[in-house]
């Protein structure tokens, strides 16, 4: 039969034994065609741009003179080449604001995020002015404050912490702390300049949601042996070793940090409560941590506070960054570790750091280039390592400080690196007397902000399976530990996209009376059967990891629709229609399988036909069909309604030949 007639929008043909009676009209088909034939070479090259270049970063170059060509490819790779003509003095007033008030947020955590990774707390200033001064060259964010962050800090202490004693080799445990960035950095730049930025993907938001909140737990626990003043405190990081720790040491307590502790956390967390009610007042909350250093150091210092069991930071040396290439190691027992290390923090930090420039860049209407900030953050760290700088990025916390702020640009980073380098230089004794508890005080109140309650609810809400992954990974967090707590959820959210790609959905089709509209059964009540018919529809590519559980479950739909209509003692099944519209990709096996079904469909006297196989699918397919049996011309078909229509209408017109 010619799947083209001529005839228009004029029959209607009833159908059904019983009572049922459905109105299909029978209408003009429309051919369903081969794409147009294109070489192995641009198939390949298409499909290679569509996976590694989807943004097209080149489209700006094409029709330009070969002098602007090199203008922005200098504007491409550094920014502030783009931003930097434009640059007024209006622009830099609200940057020195921004980065002043960053500033002093970023000075304090600094010091306390360096004392969580089991580094001398120099380091962590160390590593909020050269990294910043990197980034403002190559970032694309104009609110990202960059910068250490807690969560790698605790990361990278607890891995390093396996093979070395923070205390007992010191020396050796900041090597591996900057071969770790290194690494770290070097992973980072690989996958912005490989344009690899998909496989960060793999950390779904329900996993970052449930790691945040089970690292959030685990560095307020690890803060209580300086809240509490505890001497002795257990090297672990789970739950059940660390209140162990605390309760056995309850001699050790000391009721003046206690004291002092309780008083500046209250003050932190209520100047922190202040700026979320009231976004106007940005200030109090970014400038509390730097108050509460100084209020904290003149008290100690005034009442002699470490006489009386309050430990303070001590001395710290005065100067810029030493260089710190010699210290990197590339061979050894340790390199295994160290690059475990790096690929665990790297991609931590790096998942943190895009997500905060994007939030931030939505807001303003502008765009973040991943990639680029791929590579502007892995250099960063690579620089940063040879310059006694630990692993950084952009942090959340600073980010919407220098946003509220009304950070214009990147010089606000700029600023803020220039003002730690003042500090490096000339106000290094003052912190002497900082109290410790005072950090672990700043530290708890930074990372509060990362235990989402209203997120979890939502995951909660939406997809039951993705909070069963949110729940594994912060109980792994809690209860294992911070790097095999990630892993695990990792490992699930894995599993998921297997399972959903060995087990695809397939659904059964009905009409809706009075259109040629069909959708699923078990979704419209008023979609009705179309007696002799098996419409389905397949929801996902068909290939080598699911054609078997496809023809089993086609095969199945099939036995249960033949005991049904015997049961009901309806007509017989004439046609099973297979809905290929969601079926985006085939490969040998899924050709296989529907070669199988065609040959188990003539067995039971059934015709199989196809809607609507898409590019890739239709090609594939007539190349693989040297018999024509596949692609008949009255088994191809462009969609469900034309199919029904048309082969009704052959029905009908054979019993009417009969008669």
């Amino acid at each position: 039969m010619d799947p083209n007639p001529s005839h228009n929008t004029t029959k209607t043909t009833t159908l059904g034994p019983q009572s049922l009676c459905m109105e299909i009209t029978a209408m003009e088909a429309h051919r369903v065609v081969v794409p147009p034939a294109r070489t192995m070479a641009q198939k390949l090259g298409s499909r290679l741009k569509e996976t590694f270049f989807p943004d097209d970063p080149l489209r700006q170059f094409k029709g330009q003179p070969a002098r602007r060509r090199w203008i922005l490819a200098a504007q491409y790779v550094f920014p502030i080449l783009q931003w930097g003509p434009n640059y007024s003095l209006k622009l830099f007033k609200s940057d020195v604001i921004s980065g002043l008030t960053i500033a002093s947020l970023a000075i304090p955590q600094g010091i306390s995020y360096a004392k969580l990774a089991n580094l001398p707390p120099i380091v962590g200033l160390y590593s909020s002015f050269v990294p910043p001064l990197v980034y403002a060259v190559l970032g694309s964010s104009r609110d990202l404050a960059v910068g250490p962050v807690s969560i790698a800090s605790l990361i990278m202490g607890s891995m390093l912490r396996q093979e070395a004693s923070p205390t007992k080799d010191a020396l050796l445990f900041l090597q591996l702390a900057l071969s770790s960035t290194f690494f770290a950095g070097l992973f980072q730049a690989s996958l912005g300049l490989l344009r690899l930025g998909f496989i960060i993907d793999f950390l779904s938001k329900a996993t970052l949601i449930g790691f945040m909140a089970g690292a959030a737990i685990i560095v307020s626990l690890q803060q209580l042996k300086s809240l509490l003043g505890i001497t002795h405190f257990t090297k672990q990081m789970g739950l059940v070793p660390v209140l162990s720790s605390v309760f056995h040491h309850v001699n050790e307590w000391s009721w003046q940090t206690i004291l002092m502790g309780v008083c500046f956390l209250v003050l932190l967390l209520v100047a922190r409560h202040v700026s979320m009610r009231r976004p106007k007042l940005f200030w109090v909350s970014a400038g509390a941590p730097l108050m509460s250093v100084i209020l904290s150091t003149l008290l100690v210092f005034a009442f002699k506070g470490q006489r009386h069991g309050i430990s303070v930071i001590g001395k710290l040396p005065e100067g810029l960054n030493p260089p710190s290439w010699n210290m990197l190691q590339f061979h050894g027992s340790h390199l295994g570790l160290v690059i475990k290390t790096g690929l665990v923090t790297g991609i931590i930090s790096l998942t943190e750091g895009i997500a905060v420039g994007r939030t931030f860049a939505a807001l303003k209407n502008y765009q973040v280039d991943g990639n680029k900030e791929m590579i502007a953050i892995g250099l960063m760290n690579i620089v940063g390592s040879s310059t006694s700088c630990y692993v950084t990025t952009g942090a959340f916390s600073r980010s919407a400080v220098n946003h509220n702020a009304g950070s214009k640009t990147a010089v606000s980073n700029i600023v803020m690196s220039v003002t730690v380098m003042v500090t490096l230089l000339f106000l290094m004794p003052l912190f002497q007397y900082t109290p410790n508890v005072v950090l672990g005080a700043i530290i708890v109140t930074a990372v509060i902000g990362l235990i989402d309650i209203p997120a979890a609810y939502s995951v909660w809400k939406i997809d039951k399976f993705d909070f069963v992954v949110m729940l594994c990974a912060f109980l792994g967090v809690i209860f294992i530990s911070v790097q095999d707590g990630l892993a695990f959820a990792v490992g699930i959210s894995l599993f998921k996209i297997l399972l959903q790609i060995t087990r695809p959905k397939t659904v059964m089709l009905g009409n809706i009376p009075g259109t040629d509209i069909y959708r699923n059964l078990h979704h419209y009540e008023e979609a009705m059967r179309v007696p002799g018919f098996l419409i389905l529809s397949v929801e996902a590519p068909i290939n080598f990891a699911n054609a078997t559980y496809l023809n089993e479950r086609i095969l199945r739909w099939i036995e249960d629709h033949e005991t049904e209509e015997d049961e009901k003692q309806q007509s017989t099944l004439r046609f099973v229609i297979l809905d290929l519209s969601a079926v985006s990709a085939i490969d040998t096996s899924g050709v296989s399988l529907l070669k199988d079904l065609r040959k188990a469909m003539d067995k039971k006297g059934a015709e199989l036909v196809l809607v609507n196989p898409l590019g890739e699918v239709m090609e594939k397919l007539q190349r693989a069909d040297e018999g024509q049996d596949l692609l008949r011309p009255d088994n191809l078909y462009l969609t469900v309604g034309e199919a029904v229509a048309f082969l009704s209408s052959s029905i009908k017109a054979q019993s009417t030949s009969h008669v």
